[in-house]
């Protein structure tokens, strides 16, 4: 299926929102929220590989080629990946990134 640029960006916002609050609801296990960031952040890594250039480029201060590897790294690397890092990420990265993707979305796509 081919997504085109505003549905690719409206899911990293709704993966971005997810992660968020995920990691705000205490009453959630511990464990279930980090497969579930985990999950989110593979999906977001993946819809990021698809951005064109000239979309992220708008946004100069995001690591988009660390983000496009995200979902690889936790994919393929799943062993090397401890639940600091995936908290730390969703805690700090994520909230800059669903900002970054908001701000991309009303410049590359307009008003919804």
């Amino acid at each position: 299926m081919n997504r085109d640029l505003r549905h690719r960006l409206d899911d990293l916002v709704h993966a971005c929102g997810l992660i968020q609050e995920y990691v705000a609801d205490d009453a959630l296990p511990e464990t279930l929220v980090y497969d579930a960031v985990r999950m989110r952040l593979v999906e977001i890594g993946e819809a990021v590989r698809a951005l064109p250039v000239a979309v992220t480029a708008s946004e100069p201060g995001i690591p988009w080629s660390r983000v496009s590897l995200l979902g690889e790294r936790l994919t393929r690397r799943y062993f090397d990946t401890t639940p600091s890092v995936v908290f730390g990420t969703a805690r700090t990265d994520v909230p800059s990134l669903c900002a970054a993707v908001r701000r991309m979305r009303d410049t590359h796509c307009g008003p919804a």
